[in-house]
């Protein structure tokens, strides 16, 4: 049973996306303020720090690919029909969920395993709103549809054993593209947490926090 609204009258969905990317860049300004000014306790080039590193890359990269990977499934759909399929049939949210594994990937970057808690615990904290206003605007959309594909469907632990994928998909590469673009922080984090390593061991940056 559909809900009250139309697609075409989901005002409130429009607004939760402004909401996310607001959030995102309020993140991402806290990183830019806090981090020039902490390092991890590891030898900047030793053997722990670049094994972190390592796993951060990993976790952004998964991040990347998972997160165009859902997009094949949600772009363009998402207030025009219920998307139970794919990604979506094993997790509510595989877009968030792919967010907080880059956002884990980020703070790795870092060479500290503590940076890369407190990424995930914030992107955590400020997308549980997000997901919470977004999936109100769903369920009044979809109505009973949406409210038992919630009671089957996890928010965000994947659980494989529901998965079910159609024979054929229709893709809209653009929306492909603009995910991949969205991804960018997550590409940039790396460069950046090498820059910011080299000025401090150049002493150009002081640093007030060394985390494990």
């Amino acid at each position: 049973m559909p809900g009250t609204l139309k697609p075409s009258e989901a005002p409130n969905l429009l607004g939760v996306q402004k909401a996310r990317k607001r959030a995102l860049f309020a993140i991402l300004f806290l990183i830019a303020c806090t981090l020039p000014f902490v390092r991890s306790v590891w030898d900047w080039q030793g053997p722990v720090q670049e094994w972190i590193e390592n796993v951060g890359f990993s976790l952004v990269l998964l991040a990347i690919i998972g997160r165009c990977w859902a997009s094949l499934y949600i772009g363009g759909r998402k207030v025009r029909e219920l998307v139970t399929h794919g990604p979506f049939s094993i997790v509510r949210n595989p877009l968030y969920v792919f967010s907080f594994v880059g956002a884990i990937g980020m703070g790795a970057g870092s060479g500290s395993l503590t940076i890369a808690t407190l990424f995930f615990v914030l992107s955590f904290v400020v997308f549980r709103q997000v997901v919470a206003r977004e999936e109100a605007a769903l369920r009044a959309i979809f109505g009973q549809d949406y409210i038992e594909y919630c009671r089957r469907v996890p928010r965000f632990l994947p659980k494989i054993s529901l998965w079910n994928a159609p024979e054929r998909l229709e893709i809209e590469p653009a929306r492909v593209i603009r995910t991949l673009f969205d991804a960018a922080p997550f590409v940039l984090a790396m460069p950046l947490f090498e820059l910011l390593g080299e000025l401090q061991l150049r002493s150009i940056l002081p640093v007030f926090l060394h985390l494990p």
